[in-house]
C-alpha cells in the first residue's frame, strides 16, 4: 500500500449568509459549493487534494443547496458535485438554459433515489408506492425526509399537494440526514413500520436492511429514481479554465465507492482529509487516469507531481 505525503486541502467552510464576497472573490480560486451531504464533501476533498498541488487555489463553502444553485448564478460558487438529476431539475434546468453553468460530466455511475422500506416491511407486502396508502395508518400517514429545501422534499410535497398515488393525507416529516437515518435505524431495531427518502450512493446501502420501491409514476425519475450525480462547474470559470475542465471530465466514482466515502467520513466520523487521502492512496491507477492530459498551471503534466507524494 502507498502512502500519501500531507496535502495541503485549503478548506474553508462559510455560513450560508456569508459568501466569500464578490468583492473579495479571486477568480482564480476555485470555489467549491458544498452542501452537508458526506459524499460530496469526501469528494469536493479529493478533488482538492489534486487540485492544490498543481497549483489551483481552492475553498470550500458549506451551504444549503439552494445557496449553491444560487451562488454559481451569482459567480460566489464556481463548482458543484453533487448535481442529482432528475431530483434538482427545478433548480439546475433554467440555470443550464441561460447558460450560467455547464455540465461537465456524471461523476457516480450507479446513482438512486427514491422511497425506502425496511426489508421485513416490504416482505411484508409495501413494495410500491401504489402500497403505501395501505399501511398508511401503520406508518402514521409520515414519510421521513432530510430536509426542508431539498429537491426530494419539492418531489414530494408536490405529490401531497397533488393527491398523487394517494398521499394527499400525509405529511412530509422533514428534519435533517441524521435524524432521518437515526429514525429508520430506530424502527428497523424495533422491526416497526416506516418509510423514508433513500439513496445510494450511501452508507446506509451498506448498514441498513432495506429495499427500494417502485413508482410507476417515476416520481424521482425514470427507471425507479435512476440518477445522474452531475458535476457543475461555472461557465465563466470553465471557459477561462479548460485544463480544470479536463480534469472534472474524468473525476469519477462508482456507487460503491462514495458509498465507502459516506460510511467513513459520515457514520465512522474519520477525519475528512484522512478519508480523501486514503481513497487517493489506495487508487494511484485511478488517479493517474483523472489526469490524463490535465497540467499544472505551469504546463508541465500533472500526474507526475500526484505521483512524486505517494511513497511505498
Amino acid at each position: 500500500m502507498t502512502h500519501l505525503k500531507p496535502l495541503a486541502s485549503g478548506i474553508a467552510f462559510a455560513s450560508a449568509a456569508l459568501f466569500a464576497s464578490a468583492a473579495q472573490a479571486d477568480d482564480q480560486t476555485l470555489d467549491f459549493g458544498v452542501p452537508a451531504w458526506p459524499g460530496i464533501t469526501v469528494k469536493s476533498a479529493i478533488a482538492e487534494q489534486l487540485l492544490n498541488p498543481l497549483g489551483y487555489e481552492t475553498t470550500t463553502q458549506e451551504i444549503g443547496l439552494q445557496v449553491i444553485y444560487q451562488g454559481i448564478e451569482s459567480g460566489d460558487i464556481d463548482a458543484f458535485l453533487g448535481a442529482w438529476l432528475p431530483a434538482q431539475r427545478e433548480m439546475f434546468n433554467p440555470r443550464k438554459e441561460s447558460g450560467v453553468l455547464v455540465d461537465v460530466a456524471n461523476n457516480v455511475d450507479g446513482a438512486q433515489m427514491t422511497l425506502a422500506v425496511p426489508e421485513y416491511l416490504y416482505e411484508d407486502g409495501l413494495q410500491s408506492f401504489a402500497d403505501l396508502d395501505d399501511y398508511r395508518d401503520q406508518l402514521n400517514g409520515e414519510i421521513h425526509g432530510f430536509g426542508a429545501g431539498s429537491a426530494a422534499s419539492e418531489i414530494l410535497n408536490n405529490a401531497i399537494d397533488n393527491d398523487t398515488w394517494g398521499l394527499g393525507d400525509w405529511q412530509l416529516v422533514d428534519t435533517s440526514e441524521v435524524a432521518m437515518l437515526s429514525a429508520a435505524r430506530d424502527s428497523i431495531s424495533r422491526e416497526e413500520p416506516i418509510v423514508w427518502v433513500g439513496w445510494t450512493p450511501h452508507w446506509m446501502n451498506l448498514e441498513l436492511p432495506m429495499r427500494y420501491l417502485d413508482d410507476e409514476k417515476d416520481l424521482f425519475g425514470e427507471n425507479n429514481g435512476e440518477s445522474e450525480v452531475l458535476t457543475l462547474l461555472r461557465s465563466g470559470y470553465a471557459d477561462a479554465n479548460p485544463n480544470v475542465v479536463t480534469f472534472f471530465e474524468q473525476f469519477t466514482f462508482s456507487a460503491e465507492e462514495q458509498s465507502w466515502m459516506i460510511q467513513q467520513f459520515g457514520q465512522e466520523e474519520r477525519e475528512l482529509d484522512s478519508v480523501a487521502e486514503q481513497w487517493i492512496n489506495e487508487n494511484a491507477e485511478r488517479v493517474e487516469a483523472m489526469l490524463a492530459d490535465v497540467t499544472t498551471t505551469d504546463g508541465d503534466p500533472a500526474w507526475p507531481v500526484i505521483e512524486a507524494q505517494l511513497n511505498e
